[in-house]
């Protein structure tokens, strides 16, 4: 069953290409059909759990979580294809200059190609393997580095190997270019870890902030208003006209409940946010911050509950608040 034909024209393609760059040599179809029963078989565990538990319906419950189990697919996807992307850019350097000790030791351009492939180089020498195996085979030398191109995803490695080609077909000094080249990837990617090491003041006030400070305060925030639901439900019922006041004190119809629900989505929701924002202002690209986003809200979730827990015990044993 092909379940691509079923997404939008833009989405399947980028579906696609996520999977292709993972380096799986499961088909597209078969790999997203094997993440859909997944997502199937996760979300009605979730909705018969949940539904013992809170008493929700469980279609709603199966349908809310099979959609953010699918989102959770496909951003997985995207963030190991980017995973196994970067892996390649950082080897590459050493794989294009060793192909040009190679070349300038008097082999031919394929045979220098397929000689570079080493297990240190993984994953890029499976590319590399599967690259010299298509030119063996008969196949152009430019197709199938193209193809290899395509199956990387990297726009850096793109460039690159299209400046190989121009420099194949004009027929230069491609030991040269292949050293002065890897020369340069290098400088380029000095400069990107000095600019991210400059950022990471930010990265780290972002964590603390949302890891550490919302949920102190959010906390903090739901004990108060449980305080005042307390103490607001032993008032009298006076009328402002009584106590000569241009307002009212009277019971909140606020639950406590409610507040902790909406406390923990937009926690939730805050740390989605804020992973990604360090995703971009890290790397550049809002996925390589989705890495952060389980242990960000784990460890914002347990300080929620831990600032509540010890109000709770603080306020109920010394002051008698909250009993």
């Amino acid at each position: 069953m092909n379940l691509l034909k079923f997404l939008p024209k833009k989405l399947k393609e980028s579906y696609e290409k996520n999977i292709v760059n993972t380096g799986t040599k499961t088909p597209s179809d078969e790999y997203l059909t094997k993440l859909f029963f997944i997502g199937i078989f996760i979300s009605i565990a979730l909705s018969i759990i949940i539904f013992f538990l809170v008493k929700i319906s469980p279609i709603l419950i199966f349908l809310a979580s099979f959609l953010v189990i699918q989102v959770i697919f496909y951003y997985w996807t995207s963030l190991n294809a980017a995973t196994r992307i970067k892996k390649i850019e950082d080897v590459f350097p050493d794989f294009i200059q060793l192909m040009s000790s190679n070349l300038r030791a008097g082999m031919t351009v394929d045979y220098a190609f397929l000689s570079s492939a080493r297990p240190e180089l993984a994953p890029l020498d499976i590319e590399i393997l599967r690259t010299g195996r298509e030119i063996a085979t008969g196949k152009d030398i430019v197709y199938a580095f193209n193809n290899m191109a395509e199956r990387v995803g990297s726009e850096k490695i793109s460039k690159i190997i299209d400046l190989i080609i121009s420099g194949l077909k004009a027929g230069g000094n491609i030991a040269t270019l292949l050293e002065n080249t890897a020369g340069n990837m290098r400088e380029k990617e000095f400069l990107e870890k000095r600019a991210a090491s400059n950022v990471l003041m930010y990265i780290i006030f972002i964590f603390v902030a949302i890891g550490v400070g919302a949920p102190l305060l959010f906390g903090l925030s739901s004990i108060l208003v449980e305080i005042i639901i307390k103490l607001t439900s032993q008032l009298p019922s006076v009328s402002s006209s009584q106590m000569n006041l241009p307002f009212t004190l009277s019971n909140i119809g606020l639950s406590p409940t409610f507040i902790i629900y909406f406390s923990l989505v937009f926690l939730i929701v805050v740390d989605i946010i804020s992973c990604l924002v360090i995703g971009l202002v890290n790397k550049g690209d809002e996925k390589y911050g989705l890495k952060y986003m389980v242990p960000l809200i784990m460890v914002s979730l347990a300080i929620f509950f831990a600032i509540r827990i010890f109000l709770y015990s603080f306020l109920s044993q010394s002051f008698n608040i909250i009993s």
